[in-house]
């Protein structure tokens, strides 16, 4: 670290994670050629490890993976961010490591390479620029609007005093809900267990015991690594497509509102599939944002801006199965390429259109149907849904592996090219984050490999869709509409997903005294901020104007702290947005300090 000196400028950043230090390399790339023309403090303030932070932090099980692919993971901007500051690339997590792109790391390698991104960072930054990092919680922040701010953290008398803060807290633990915390009590007074929504490497589940029937409710990512703890974590071992038991598993009941795991990775690139790549954006792009922005009345996301991503994503699809499997439908491209342009998002005429030109339904895409995988699906006993889902499961290997169904890869980039132009719509809700997750983000294919052998083993066993639980008789109950009748018996649940960060039930004492002082919560309950450059908004519209924060706690949240390379990565735009804002301010305070 550079040497502190006094009388100096001073930006304070709570969270030193992959957020707070791609910020950190946005400030580095932005006084790039300022040597000796900034003087500055910066101090990150989080008790994890500066780079990997709490999520990526390395004392954690070496059987955690990504779900991302080695060579889509990347922390450095490229020449297809649109960014006003300057582009710097810098190595894929792949090639910093030396290893198949195709490799899905654990996660421990992603926080050393989250490490060496920080340290090049501090490297980078100008001589004039110090950083200090503080292994601490920060408690709260205070100061006038057009003074400094005061940090306060814990076991600290007097606080960090800055010019600016950046909250990059990335994700925060949550009070429980009424419903949780119902479950809870009831769990303490019948002596059940109730492990509340958590990330699951934190979570303490040695009460569950070997041979004890557990409900599961959540079928994402958090059940994923729940699966790997309370498997391999105890001793068993992967066979080829066999299990082996160490006889220390517990017996896991998962179900959830689908009813299935997300899908798998696609196994194979886009040189795999050959051909062109589907011209985005086409029907949802900065354009209709604009519009939908303009709107003086707002907008819905059912009604006005879903039918566009409906219609955005079908275009990616049906471009790839008209240019790369012509064989597969009925007229030519520029045909139908016409047609569809004109046809009403979500409406009679367009799947007229598709029903003429595609005759396979099962080339068709119906997102309803994909969100909804189990409607209608009826099983006659668990051990009919067991056989069912291994099924299913199966066929989405099968067919996320194989390149005849390309347009699911195209629809893959239609997913991450909306999801960039929707975060600069702010809060949106959660519904459309959850099907992104299910359809883009879901689980390695060995990873549901391995729950098919769990579930041969007997130690997975499927619920079925729209789970319900409740607490009676002394222990909890698992129904769901798949298998009408049929009762799962528990006297422990975990419930597999992470908290929701609003800021009525964050544990974060900063943002719940953020939130009491004035600053303003969207309709879902999260830390408003300018979409421009993240100014804390504050509830009479304000913006503050020392203040900025990023990540899943805002509705700045839409985009992860690190991407794919070579895709505009909204994260990006976000850091160097942020980063400039806040140089910009303080080279002002400088100037005006120095004509004073």
């Amino acid at each position: 670290m550079k040497a502190a000196r006094a009388g100096r400028r001073s930006l304070v950043i709570v969270g030193a994670g992959p957020r707070g230090t791609g910020i950190l390399e946005r400030i580095a790339a932005n006084t790039r050629d300022s040597a000796g023309a900034l003087e500055l403090d910066v101090h990150l303030v989080d008790p994890f490890p500066p780079g990997g932070g709490r999520i990526w932090r390395r004392e954690q099980s070496p059987l955690l993976w990504m779900n991302s692919q080695a060579q889509d993971v990347t922390m450095f901007t490229d020449d297809t961010v649109r960014v006003d500051g300057p582009v710097l690339p810098g190595p894929a997590l792949h090639e910093w490591a030396g290893i198949d792109g195709r490799v899905f790391a654990d996660r421990r390698s992603q926080g050393e390479y989250l490490r060496w991104v920080y340290e090049k960072a501090v490297a980078d930054l100008p001589d004039g620029v110090a950083v200090h990092h503080h292994p601490r919680r920060a408690l709260r922040v205070s100061g006038p609007r057009d003074g400094r701010q005061q940090v306060w953290i814990e076991d600290r008398p007097r606080p960090l005093l800055a010019d600016v803060v950046i909250l990059t807290q990335g994700h925060l633990d949550a009070e429980l809900d009424a419903e949780q915390a119902g479950l809870r009590a009831y769990a303490q007074r019948h002596g059940l267990v109730h492990l509340p929504p958590d990330f699951t490497a934190d979570t303490d589940l040695s009460a569950l015991a070997p041979g004890q029937d557990v409900l599961v409710r959540g079928f994402g990512l958090a059940f994923v690594d729940l699966m790997v703890l309370l498997t391999e974590g105890r001793g068993g071992r992967h066979e080829g497509d066999r299990y082996i038991p160490s006889g220390r598993e517990p017996v896991l009941h998962v179900g959830s509102r689908r009813g299935v795991p997300y899908h798998s990775k696609i196994g194979y690139d886009w040189d795999a599939a050959a051909g062109e790549r589907p011209p985005l954006p086409r029907f949802l792009g900065p354009e209709q944002i604009d519009e939908l922005l303009a709107r003086q009345g707002g907008f819905d996301f059912r009604a006005d801006v879903w039918p566009l991503v409906d219609k955005e994503l079908g275009y990616a699809h049906y471009h790839r199965l008209f240019t790369a499997h012509p064989e597969r439908t009925t007229m030519a491209w520029a045909d139908f390429e016409e047609k569809y342009a004109v046809a009403t998002p979500l409406g009679a005429d367009l799947r007229a259109l598709v029903a003429t030109a595609v005759p396979d339904p099962a080339d068709r895409l119906d997102l309803a149907a994909l969100d909804h995988p189990l409607d209608g699906v009826r099983y006659t006993s668990q051990e009919e849904l067991q056989a069912g889902l291994r099924a299913y499961v199966t066929a989405d290997l099968d067919r996320r592996h194989d390149p005849a169904h390309s347009p699911d890869l195209a629809v893959f980039l239609g997913l991450l090219s909306v999801y960039g132009q929707l975060v600069r719509l702010g809060d949106i809700g959660t519904w459309w984050h959850g099907l992104f997750s299910y359809l883009a983000s879901g689980p390695p294919g060995p990873r549901l490999r391995q729950l098919l052998a769990l579930s041969r083993a007997g130690v997975v066993r499927f619920v079925g869709a729209d789970m319900r639980v409740s607490a009676e008789d002394g222990v909890f109950r698992a129904t769901s509409a798949t298998v009408p009748g049929a009762v799962v018996e528990a006297r422990a649940l975990v419930e597999a997903r992470l908290p929701q960060p609003t800021l009525a039930r964050t544990r974060d004492r900063l943002l719940r005294e953020l939130h009491a002082d004035g600053a303003l919560a969207t309709p879902a309950g999260l830390l408003a901020v300018d979409p421009d450059d993240g100014r804390v908004l504050h509830r009479d519209g304000s913006a503050h104007p020392r203040r900025f924060a990023l990540g899943p706690h805002t509705n700045a949240r839409g985009a992860g702290a690190f991407t794919r390379p070579r895709t505009n990565s909204p994260s990006f735009r976000q850091n160097d947005a942020t980063a400039r804002a806040v140089l910009a301010f303080l080279r002002d305070l400088s100037c005006r300090a120095v004509a004073a």
